[in-house]
């Protein structure tokens, strides 16, 4: 019987490395395939490309299978990262990495992997899959939560569509991050076992994140005020400031106000000014919040309304919510908490659960007190 090809995105991390072994070891006929999805152009960049490759390379010859490597920085410019600066140049703080899920790894990717003659792909997630018995509809997919929770990566994955998860595995969806560590070390991965998580965005790394926007987007300094007008201060521009910010203020201490520390509670685009507010967050709450298409990962339920689950943000804990779609045509929709939520932020997103299941999401447009 001839073996299923899995062409695995290996991105010289421990996650992927762990999946490539599982997979050849499960007998599949594994192929790896390392993405360039940013090209550095400025001097001392911190994104380590390079050294991913390399190691990504000895994990490939270490486990015994062949990986090349394909470069979609244009796929990458063009559909991500001008999204981002778009975003970014509105005043709202958008989320790259769920869109270079949907636009890149399972897509771009997909259709290269296609070409190596892939039956199926695979990542380093940490989500789990399943997939309803094929009826006259055609099969559902339903994308789970991983095992382990808090590396549970569903939220960046809630605007891939079930069509492009109908050939996926994910093998780390019922491993712990030790077990695959320990995996790792037990079949000898040096060059992986024990390297640091990656975090945060490649093309940014470790550099200043204020000093690269700066790069591409020219600065528009205004004033910092309170909710009365009164001007505390000056900012760099709106772009480099999010709802509920603290720190890099350079605020405190002003007379005539309590000793307490001031957070960002708006972003006034029209007037360019920083609205601050001093002492307790309330203010930063919010009851519901609006979105204006919602992507349902799978079957979109038949109600109107519903109750499920819901994070604004990764790693929140799930928020008992009630949604009610207010246009079928787009699945717009209208998210009401059941505990007000701090910081809902225009440009992330809203994600659904219903128990295990991410349901999908959908950007969040704005908020309500």
């Amino acid at each position: 019987m001839e073996r299923k090809r899995v062409v695995v995105g290996m991105s010289g991390g421990v996650d992927s490395a762990v999946s490539a072994l599982l997979l050849k070891e499960q007998g599949y006929d594994v192929v790896g395939l390392f993405m360039h999805n940013w090209e550095e152009t400025e001097e001392g960049g911190a994104c380590t490309s390079a050294d991913d490759w390399e190691d990504a390379r000895n994990v490939a010859s270490k486990i015994g299978i062949p990986i090349y490597s394909v470069n979609f920085a244009k796929e990458y410019m063009d559909r991500v990262f001008s999204y981002f600066l778009s975003e970014y140049e509105a005043g709202r703080t958008p989320n790259p990495d769920v869109l270079c899920n949907r636009e890149i790894k399972f897509d771009a990717f997909a259709r290269y992997a296609k070409e190596l003659g892939a039956d199926y792909i695979a990542t380093g997630h940490y989500c789990d899959i399943t997939h309803d018995a094929p009826s006259s509809s055609g099969k559902t997919t339903h994308l789970l939560k991983a095992c382990d929770e808090s590396k549970d990566q569903t939220y960046f994955l809630n605007q891939v569509s079930a069509s492009q998860l109908s050939n996926v595995i994910f093998p780390l969806g019922k491993l712990r991050k030790t077990e695959v560590r320990r995996i790792a070390e037990e079949r000898d991965l040096t060059a992986v076992a024990k390297k640091k998580d990656s975090t945060g965005i490649c093309f940014i790394g470790e550099r200043n994140f204020k000093k690269f926007l700066m790069n591409y987007l020219p600065a528009k300094p205004g004033n910092i005020v309170d909710e009365t007008g009164v001007v505390l201060g000056r900012h760099d521009g709106l772009m480099y400031y999010t709802l509920g910010q603290r720190r890099g203020l350079g605020i405190g201490g002003k007379a005539d106000y309590e000793n307490a520390r001031w957070f960002v509670v708006h972003k006034d685009l029209k007037r360019n000014e920083l609205v601050v507010s001093c002492g307790e967050d309330d203010k930063l709450f919010s009851s519901s919040l609006i979105t204006p298409s919602i992507n349902f990962i799978g079957d979109a339920p038949q109600a109107d309304e519903f109750d499920c689950y819901a994070k604004t943000r990764y790693r929140q804990p799930d928020q008992a919510c009630h949604v009610r779609i207010t246009d079928r045509s787009v699945f717009s929709a209208e998210v009401t908490f059941v505990a007000p939520q701090r910081a809902v932020t225009p440009g992330q997103y809203v994600v659904l659960y219903d128990g295990n299941r991410c349901l999908g999401g959908g950007v969040i447009d704005f908020a309500r007190h």
